[in-house]
């Protein structure tokens, strides 16, 4: 499980770092600019990193799957090499899916103004600018998250039916808690993911409520990335403990200062 949150926090790092500085520099800039090769980079790390991540979840499922309905034969099933494989799997996995679509774009005429109806290069603003037909490109993209989505998400609600019903027969109540406890912080972070995208990109033209899309990439590349590490980490018993030392410790300095 470690392994694969490992992973899933060096997406979100590279995600959020390939939006994240552009844009607070174009908040203290007059001039919000960037260049051509720049806003291909940005489309191609978040499409990237978005689709990888989703695979990750599906198979972070599929491994709550096996710790909670076969335990005894989790470490025979999810070895150390079975698991790299499904980590390099999904990312080239990811890189598959959107690479067509990639070339596709960066293959399009583009005409003024130039100017991008968003805070950073994403797939639908983008084509708003394109000299030329880009129903093609749309479909593409349609299929290719309709795929995606839907692939992921299937396996993952199969996961979590085989797990709710094996816990369900839990005969104490602190062993059902327990079983719970540990694939609540994947099922709200997935929930999360799988909402939000969605509803933004399985629709066959995304060039419509383009206003509320911003507002739902802010929560699916910012707000959602910066919320995961507590959402994980404050389902560990030792993180909790260190949180409520920090705290006791903190308030104690405050008091002595006070004091003082």
């Amino acid at each position: 499980m470690y392994y694969f949150l490992s992973n899933l926090s060096f997406i979100e790092i590279l995600m959020t770092s390939s939006l994240v500085p552009k844009m607070l520099a174009n908040f203290l800039s007059e001039k919000k600019a960037i260049s051509f090769t720049g806003c291909f980079s940005q489309l191609f790390f978040y499409f990237f990193m978005g689709t990888t991540e989703f695979i990750l979840f599906a198979i972070m499922s599929y491994d709550r799957y096996v710790a909670i309905c076969n335990p005894l034969r989790y470490s025979t099933i999810m070895t150390g090499k079975i698991c790299i494989q499904l980590v390099i799997g999904s990312w080239a996995g990811g890189l598959f899916m959107i690479l067509s679509s990639l070339i596709l774009k960066a293959q399009l005429p583009y005409c003024g103004p130039n100017v991008i109806n968003h805070y950073f290069c994403d797939s639908a603003p983008l084509l708003h600018l394109a000299c030329a037909d880009v129903q093609l490109i749309e479909f593409i993209d349609f299929i290719v998250s309709l795929v995606l989505l839907l692939g992921s998400l299937s396996l993952t609600v199969v996961s979590y039916a085989y797990i709710i019903s094996t816990i369900l027969k839990i005969p104490s109540a602190q062993g059902r808690q327990k079983a719970f406890a540990t694939c609540a912080s994947h099922f709200t972070v997935v929930s999360l993911g799988f909402g939000i995208t969605m509803f933004v990109y399985v629709r066959p033209s995304q060039s419509d409520s383009m206003k509320f899309n911003k507002i739902l990439s802010v929560l699916s590349s910012i707000v959602t990335p910066l919320l995961n590490p507590f959402i994980f980490s404050l389902r560990n018993e030792q993180m909790k403990e260190a949180l409520k030392d920090a705290v006791k410790k903190y308030l104690l300095i405050t008091q002595w200062a006070g004091m003082s």
